[in-house]
């Protein structure tokens, strides 16, 4: 049986820490409350420089320089001055942009002329492009740019402000007078998401040799935003809009939403569209969300820390047809929580882990990593959730104890020999699974692992539509070669064949008469 394969990866984060303080969540929510809360005075105290985000060590290990393990030999807290490794913003998978790059590319992915940006910084900007080896490739074109006068006069008209160390360098206009989908804070986070997709799918193809995106035939975004008007609120399609300023001209594509768990249901889909021979390459693809920025910021700020969700996080994978070569996603190996699964701890493990593998007679310990709920420890420990993927591996352990696939001396050892730590940023989708994919690849055809089960998790309570849980899960494999292709044979080879048939026949007879 041939199967896709995960021809290439990519993982961008963005240094955002303007974007954090004007647009997460938590501080939007604060400042809408009580615009002199004491944690919106202390957060510039507490955020990190461009030189400290990119040598955090979670940070290296998303973009590959490291890979997850090698966070259990660097001391911990990982953002202390003495633990943070060398500033490499480029690595294996992908780079770590700042922010006044990040802000020419959400001007440039904008084709409605709503975002607006300073004179002053259009002039520097265009500099910072022409340095960058992607972006300078793209024809951006800042143009002139605005007063700031006018830029002041927009954002007091309710337009989304821009900043650059407290500066105002330009701003984000509303699409329509009254429709609150098309408000200047939805457009603000749908265009950086947008932006930090591009940037995730022109790295994918700049870093991987034998990635071309005019030749990807569809495209599946996975991010938790939405967009749409008052008509059709959510209604898409952020998949086209990436692959428009990708170049991804003979692409089609479409939006794949489930919270937490859309990235690893794309990688499903991607995989089955592919294995069905619908398409022959099929991007996956997200952006980063602006909401997430600085979430459990006043938990940090309490705890005397930096606050650690101070950047975008994206990716962008390829899937394609069994080359003999990349590792493979087993289509036939895929775990679902179902409606009927229930909502508890077991009962999801179970449904995401041991009924896929029970079909095929594969024990917990014969998948060499598992990769489930990514999330940075040194983020969520501070406001109180723990060690997630310690957590989900703990469980995956006990799982087996219960089963018998493990003794209980065994647990602990199982969750050091098959987890890893926590490296993605709380972006919500970002961590759910996929973010492995690309070490997983690299160690798979290194022969350092054989096989990984990526398992993505979400929560549908949030929407208030039901409180079910949700998940999905799927296995790379080692590629142990594509099986040779059956020859055609011509008519006229077969009519041949017929005759010396006939003819052997023919000679049978008579020697059998005779």
């Amino acid at each position: 049986m041939s199967f896709p394969v995960i021809k290439g990866s990519s993982y961008i984060l963005v240094h955002t820490p303007n974007i954090l303080k004007q647009g997460g969540s938590t501080q939007t929510t604060t400042r809408a409350k009580d615009p002199n809360d004491e944690y919106l005075k202390q957060m510039d105290d507490h955020l990190r420089s461009f030189e400290e985000f990119v040598g955090y060590a979670p940070n290296q290990a998303y973009i590959g320089n490291i890979l997850p393990n090698d966070l259990e030999e660097i001391e911990q807290p990982w953002y202390e001055n003495d633990n943070l490794l060398e500033a490499k913003k480029e690595g294996q998978f992908g780079e770590i942009m700042p922010e006044d790059q990040f802000i020419a590319l959400i001007k440039h992915v904008d084709v409605f002329d709503l975002v607006k940006l300073s004179e002053e910084f259009c002039e520097k900007g265009q500099n910072l492009v022409n340095e960058h080896p992607i972006l300078k490739e793209m024809d951006i074109d800042l143009g002139a740019g605005e007063p700031k006068e006018d830029l002041q006069k927009l954002v007091d008209e309710h337009s989304e402000p821009l900043y650059l160390d407290n500066e105002l360098v330009g701003c984000v206009k509303k699409a329509h007078e009254t429709d609150i989908n098309l408000s200047a804070h939805v457009i603000y986070e749908n265009l950086i998401a947008k932006a930090s997709a591009v940037l995730a799918m022109k790295d994918l193809e700049y870093r991987n040799e034998d990635v071309d995106l005019s030749e990807v035939d569809y495209i599946l975004e996975c991010s938790e935003e939405a967009c749409g008007d008052i008509n059709q609120r959510g209604g898409g399609n952020f998949a086209k809009a990436i692959g428009e300023m990708a170049g991804c001209n003979d692409a089609t594509g479409s939006d794949v939403r489930s919270f937490c768990a859309a990235p690893a249901h794309a990688m499903v889909n991607a995989a089955a569209l592919v294995k069905a021979g619908v398409y022959d390459n099929v991007a996956v693809v997200a952006g980063g969300s602006v909401a997430k920025l600085g979430m459990n910021g006043k938990d940090h700020v309490k705890k005397e820390m930096p606050i650690l969700e101070d950047g975008l996080g994206g990716f962008a994978i390829i899937i394609s047809k069994n080359d003999g070569v990349n590792p493979i996603i087993r289509t036939d190996i895929v775990g679902r929580h179902k409606v009927g699964t229930g909502s508890s701890p077991q009962a999801v493990i179970s449904s995401l882990v041991t009924d896929p593998l029970d079909k095929h007679e594969i024990s917990i310990k014969d998948i060499d990593k598992y990769s489930v709920e990514m999330q940075n420890p040194e983020i969520t420990k501070p406001a109180g959730a723990g060690n997630v993927p310690e957590s989900n591996y703990k469980m995956i352990a006990a799982l087996g104890v219960k089963r018998g696939d493990l003794e209980r001396k065994e647990l602990m050892d199982f969750v050091g020999e098959h987890g890893m730590p926590g490296f993605a940023p709380t972006q919500g989708h970002i961590p759910s699974g996929v973010p492995f994919v690309g070490p997983a690849v690299e160690m798979i055809k290194d022969g350092k692992i054989n096989n990984a089960m990526i398992i993505g998790k979400g929560s549908l309570f949030l929407g208030r539509m039901t409180n079910l849980f949700d998940g999905v899960s799927f296995v790379m494999e080692r590629n142990k070669g594509t099986e040779p292709e059956k020859s055609e044979v011509s008519d006229k080879e077969i009519k041949n064949m017929i005759a010396d048939a006939m003819r052997q026949m023919a000679e049978n007879i008579t020697g059998e008469s005779n």
